[in-house]
């Protein structure tokens, strides 16, 4: 067999896989708008998704009713629950990548337990830092500041700590220090101050408004297109620090770099809609396995689309399965997406 014919079967090779991703990729945008019109669509007043559809475009609709409903109530949180589960798929790919580790997720820097005790600061142990009235923009102010702070220890320890291993248990240990900051709060507390903080630690994009929404997309559209920009940085990273350092990319910005989107990402999330746990874990190996890619330039939109179509999917049920009772997203996310994990690691052995 000639160079030349080999060389031609690998060109033929490539392109049938550029083929098959693009083609999934768009079949994951095309299930993610079909979820997404049936969030819109669904709920304790069901209405068609020709009204839905006419609603978008401006068109008059029999009911009008169906349209306050679609434009205040339930188009914030379907659109918000998109942008949610990208940013938390994003964030947990860019940490698996930078700490090589594939069980990292985006709160295990301890981000979501910064944001945890700000709000039980707020809700349990009633400080209000001046303000006159608990507002939800309060809550996500106090989430959002302890998030930050949070993210400004881990970005320290960046500048000080050469060894992943030793900035990943600095996170970890963050974490701890909230969490056990957070249960002596929750001790002191009353029973309904305490209901109020579980109910907002289960996890929940229910009650999204357009400011809120508007804010969102604000931080984290911004954000995910950014990281489309990290793809060779990120790949040339996966071969280890002297490799990407001999390819001219500085470690130490690129980390800042990289623990600043992930934690802006999990921060503004966690704020909003309280943890949600699950999506920034498995949504990346969902993905490099339907994919058979590590190539980041391949993951990292297939990890966006995949994750925004995994929370819309999981808060649609959320709120379905025993309706009026809103289920916690979290533990949903869990529910359906370590079966499909398994289910594929499975598959993928058994074909090895």
């Amino acid at each position: 067999m000639s160079m030349l014919t080999m060389a031609s079967k690998c060109t033929n090779s490539e392109n049938k896989k550029k083929i098959m991703r693009i083609m999934l990729i768009l079949t994951l945008v095309f299930t993610t708008v079909f979820i997404f019109l049936l969030s819109v669509s669904v709920g304790s007043v069901k209405i068609g998704i020709s009204d839905v559809v006419r609603v978008f475009l401006g068109l008059e609709v029999e009911n009008d009713t169906y349209r306050s409903i679609i434009l205040n109530i339930r188009l914030p949180r379907a659109l918000s629950t998109i942008l949610g589960g990208a940013c938390l798929a994003i964030s947990g790919l860019l940490l698996q990548i930078f700490f090589s580790n594939p069980i990292v997720e985006p709160y295990v820097l301890g981000i979501s337990s910064g944001s945890t005790l700000f709000v039980g600061l707020v809700v349990l142990g009633g400080f209000t830092f001046g303000m006159k009235s608990t507002t939800p923009m309060f809550l996500f102010t106090g989430a959002f500041i302890g998030a930050m702070l949070v993210m400004l220890v881990v970005i320290s320890a960046t500048k000080k700590v050469r060894n992943i291993t030793t900035l990943l248990i600095i996170g970890i240990m963050t974490g701890f220090i909230c969490n056990a900051a957070t249960s002596i709060l929750t001790a002191f507390a009353d029973k309904e101050q305490v209901h109020g903080f579980a109910m907002w630690s289960m996890g929940s994009f229910s009650g999204f408004s357009w400011a809120q929404t508007k804010f969102l997309y604000a931080i984290g559209l911004p954000l995910i297109i950014a990281s489309f920009f990290l793809s060779k940085p990120l790949n040339a990273l996966l071969f280890g620090d002297r490799y990407a350092t001999t390819m001219g990319l500085s470690i130490k910005r690129f980390r800042i770099i990289v623990v600043f989107i992930a934690s802006v990402l999990t921060a503004v999330i966690t704020a909003f809609a309280g943890p949600i746990s699950f999506i920034g874990l498995a949504v990346p190996h969902i993905t490099r396995i339907m994919f058979k890619s590590t190539d980041n330039s391949v993951l990292i939109p297939g990890v966006v689309v995949g994750g925004a179509l995994m929370t819309s999917m999981c808060d649609l049920i959320a709120r379905m399965v025993l309706s009026p009772t809103e289920l916690p997203l979290s533990a949903i996310t869990s529910l359906i997406g370590a079966p499909i994990v398994l289910f594929l690691l499975l598959r993928k052995d058994a074909a090895m």
